[in-house]
């Protein structure tokens, strides 16, 4: 793996996952969100989506476009470029 600097936030959707993760109704866990990603084929454990919600981990391109299918928000929203 490539190291990097010590860049304290490694994604910028982190804070807006756990947002629409929160407010959905009724409110989806972290591990129901991992099972929303695994139906749709991608392999995210509870641990992996805290890290992205922490911003400790990168969220890939493809991960973030699943993660806003799941939550049902769309992928500019989770960049916050909607409101």
């Amino acid at each position: 793996m490539k190291k990097t600097s010590k860049a304290t936030r490694r994604n910028i959707i982190g804070a807006r996952v756990r947002q629409a993760r929160l407010k959905s109704k009724p409110a989806v866990s972290q591990d129901n969100l991992a099972g929303r990603l695994a139906a749709q084929g991608i392999c995210l454990d509870r641990s992996a989506v805290s890290r992205i919600e922490n911003q400790s981990r990168y969220a890939m391109d493809y991960e973030a476009a699943a993660i806003a299918r799941a939550l049902k928000v769309t992928v500019a929203w989770l960049f916050g470029e909607a409101r």
